[in-house]
């Protein structure tokens, strides 16, 4: 929704320069209902739909019959005759080579829809309050860096008559980069459609929206690579939500854009072009629940904060993640984790004496380690030279382990 109260036009032979200002058609503050816009915009357009159906005799054109039971195959409808790769095959079913498909397609199928006139109505309405929204225009991929007001009202088209001169006036009015991106995004379309009249997809450009007194418009405007032309009289949520996405770029002639306010009314007279019809208002004139919430109107009617605290409504918590919980469950359970801490700062604190002392512990079970084997190794390599008396005093004279380790420190 355009907060503006005013709107200024600019000469097409002087683009920098603003002719008049017209005070902005309460249609553009109307609420932007996107729901609205996309419903309308999905139903309606299903009305360019071309009926298409299957022929009505397709799949069923065999002279086949079933086989009954008893050959243990299905009972489906099979081809007649001999001598063919055809014959034997089963026909009709929709599961079958060559046969129907389930439930053909037919003309008669419901392919357009009713939409209510007052919701279309709603939709114009909204499409129209998007496109003075600048950010909603850049969301939908429009280039608009370069104009020098959103929304764009142009005076002085009606002489013009060559599609080149169109195309000079627009660029200078600055919608040179939208032309470029419109003519350089036309592609090959994927898939079937290439090859039923629609080869080509293009990005829409800007629409412009005339009224009688600028009809010679048309001619030099309807030529030029994206850019739409629609009466404001005729107004199209087709064209002014493509894609049921609001926010599309518009360019306005002056008289059709002073003519908005005789289309749709205002909020406080009916519109005289659309018997009956009313803009629609918004839920919230301001949206900052916030303020509202804490206004002095609302909270000196508001009930009090609840004070009381029903013990059912309690959290409960954890005592493994809660200290205080698990204090007050397991007293102890401080003093435990004081003396886990005490254990650790000690360990860490001690660590360097720990290793010094383990390190000269290994150095001296490694020494008499050596020293043991050696002696094991040069008296069992000589074993079989001694006698059996003399290997068992051997044995009952040797220490080994920890008897060893005293006998050397004893000495």
């Amino acid at each position: 929704m355009s907060a503006r109260q005013v709107a200024r036009v600019f000469s097409v032979n002087e683009p920098n320069k603003v002719v008049s200002e017209i005070p902005l058609p309460q249609v553009f503050t109307a609420p932007i209902r996107d729901d609205i816009v996309h419903f309308v915009f999905y139903n309606l357009n299903k009305n360019r739909r071309q009926a298409y159906a299957v022929n009505h005799d397709a799949g069923m054109l065999y002279n086949a019959e079933s086989w009954g039971t008893g050959r243990a195959v299905a009972r489906i409808p099979r081809v007649g005759g001999s001598g063919t790769h055809r014959s034997g095959q089963a026909a009709f079913g929709n599961m079958c080579r060559g046969g129907r498909m389930f439930n053909p397609t037919t003309t008669w199928r419901r392919w357009h829809r009713k939409v209510n006139l007052t919701q279309r109505r709603h939709a114009v309405a909204s499409a129209i309050a998007a496109s003075a929204v600048p950010s909603l225009v850049m969301a939908r991929g429009h280039k608009v860096n370069q104009l020098a007001e959103i929304p764009m009202i142009v005076d002085g088209f009606s002489g013009i008559s060559k599609t080149q001169q169109m195309i000079e006036k627009l660029n200078a009015l600055g919608f040179e980069e939208e032309l470029m991106k419109v003519k350089n995004s036309r592609k090959v379309r994927t898939g079937q459609g290439k090859y039923r009249n629609r080869r080509y997809r293009m990005k829409k450009g800007p629409l412009v929206i005339y009224d009688n007194n600028d009809q010679t418009l048309v001619n030099p405007a309807r030529g030029i690579q994206g850019v739409e032309m629609c009466h404001v009289d005729r107004l199209n949520i087709l064209q002014l939500a493509p894609g049921g996405h609001i926010g599309r770029l518009i360019i306005w002639t002056k008289s059709a854009f002073e003519r908005l306010n005789h289309i749709f009314g205002t909020y406080d007279s009916p519109a005289v072009g659309k018997k009956g019809y009313r803009l629609e208002r918004h839920t919230l004139q301001n949206a900052n629940l916030a303020r509202i919430i804490n206004s002095n109107e609302v909270q000196s009617v508001v009930r009090p904060t609840q004070k009381n605290v029903r013990l059912h409504e309690r959290q409960h918590r954890n005592p493994l993640t809660n200290a205080a919980v698990m204090n007050r469950l397991n007293p102890f359970d401080k003093e435990r984790k004081a003396a886990v801490r005490k254990s650790i700062e000690t360990n860490k604190a001690n660590k360097t004496t720990r290793l010094n002392t383990r390190k000269a512990a290994r150095k001296t079970n490694r020494k008499f380690g050596r020293k043991f084997f050696a002696n094991y190794h040069n008296e069992l390599s000589g074993a079989n030279a001694r006698t059996e008396k003399d290997y068992k005093d051997y044995i009952k004279s040797i220490r080994i382990g920890k008897d060893a380790m005293k006998e050397e420190v004893e000495q």
